[in-house]
């Protein structure tokens, strides 16, 4: 197939065939929560007599907009939530989350990130970083990390941690780093050791790359909010842009007083192009994240195949979509991303370059040969170039092109060694 379409060697066709006859008890677990969670949001769909006139656009200020209110309702009972906002307002995930820390936070706060240092984009918005335009730090929000431990020291670490601060944050997923992403088991046993300092302590996961993961999100076991991007899981890879904010009530509205202005909160904000991609976003998001597991688990053990470390491993359990891969070095970064480029269905002609983007310390290299620009649950990849030149995989809407592009990767870095 791979040879006759796309010139392969024969020898990647034993290989795919080696590897997705290895994955495919993977496969069958992850289309057990597959179904249920496809179920669970049919079910929401139902439950929220989604309608026609729902689909629809308005303009001005979206007073009355019953499409926007039911979709809010929709997307809280596709996550276990008593509330959310799923607005295409939001511009980003990090946008999301700035929304939701600035809706929670007061001047002499402390925000506590008990998973340590956050991904690129969001260390501007505390006031890590070199650019502070309006940053948390500057508006006098005091901030407080641990590095993520969930042995006993650091859980009592977290615990004494919590007693002062207003919201302990939580990164699900790696970033950057090396750390796996984070486990529901483990999220569950940082919330009672944060609740343990302080009962009143707001649980806020940045959730993004792991919505439809698993069975249930991170409100099933103790968080008080959880945030992400539309453009990756939660979109289905049909959803253009957008972000949500779900959770408990109250916290949700506070938050709607920071998107919009406060007085107005979730009232406002219209459908300009119409609401029928984020439903059908929403509801197509269990199937299309199911690809992209299958795309990670089937990378990962490719790539362990080929001799190089993989995180997570093949028989690891996987919190995301998300597969590091480290190469040897520069060039082989730069190989494998352009790899991936040329054999993505947009813009396969292109070759990625790192360069500086905003938000981020490090030059970075991106492949995503995207429908959406930035789409992360469409095959992607991204690394920053610096040592140990880990290039981060994610997405995948479909397997067999996913395959693909990962034996073409694979072949690449081959001749590259050769």
């Amino acid at each position: 197939m791979f040879q006759e379409l796309f010139g392969l060697d024969r020898y990647y066709e034993q290989l795919d065939r080696e590897i997705m006859d290895r994955s495919r008890d993977a496969f069958a677990a992850i289309d057990d929560v597959r179904q249920y969670n496809q179920l669970k949001v049919h079910k929401a769909f139902l439950d929220n007599r989604v309608a026609t006139h729902h689909l629809g656009m308005t303009t001005g200020y979206g007073y009355g907009d019953t499409g926007r209110d039911t979709l809010d309702r929709v997307f809280a009972d596709c996550v276990g939530a008593q509330d959310a906002l799923c607005r295409m307002q939001f511009m980003s995930g990090t946008h999301a989350l700035a929304v939701s820390l600035f809706g929670l936070l007061r001047s002499g706060d402390l925000l506590y990130c008990v998973t340590g240092r956050p991904y690129d984009t969001l260390c501007d918005v505390i006031g890590l970083g070199d650019n502070n335009y309006g940053s948390l730090r500057e508006f006098g929000i005091h901030y407080e990390e641990s590095r993520l431990d969930l042995s006993e020291r650091g859980l009592r670490e977290i615990t004494d941690k919590s007693r002062n601060a207003r919201v302990a944050y939580m990164q699900r997923s790696r970033g950057y780093s090396n750390r796996p992403a984070l486990s529901l088991d483990g999220m569950a046993e940082m919330v009672r050791a944060a609740r343990k300092g302080n009962p009143d302590i707001i649980v806020l996961v940045d959730n993004c790359y792991g919505e439809f993961v698993a069975r249930q999100e991170p409100l099933g076991i103790g968080a008080d909010l959880i945030v992400g991007s539309m453009i990756k899981n939660p979109g289905g890879a049909i959803a253009e842009t957008g972000g949500y904010i779900a959770g408990k009530q109250k916290f949700v509205e506070l938050c709607a007083h920071r998107l919009s202005a406060p007085g107005t909160g979730r009232e406002i904000g219209c459908s300009p192009q119409g609401l029928r991609n984020l439903y059908l976003g929403v509801y197509l998001a269990p199937s299309i994240t199911a690809q992209a597991l299958k795309t990670s688990v089937y990378a990962a053990a490719l790539f362990e195949r080929l001799g190089y470390a993989v995180s997570p491993g093949f028989h690891e359990p996987r919190g995301d979509i998300i597969t590091a891969i480290n190469m040897k070095d520069r060039q082989e970064l730069l190989t494998f991303c352009r790899a991936i480029q040329s054999a993505s269905p947009v813009d396969s002609h292109l070759t990625p370059e790192p360069w500086d983007m905003p938000g981020y310390g490090d030059p970075v290299v991106m492949a995503e040969g995207a429908f959406t620009a930035g789409s992360s649950i469409e095959l992607s990849c991204d690394a920053p170039v610096r040592e140990p030149y880990t290039v981060y995989l994610q997405g995948g809407i479909s397997l067999e092109p996913s395959r693909y592009a990962l034996l073409k990767a694979a072949s690449h870095l081959a001749s590259r060694g050769s």
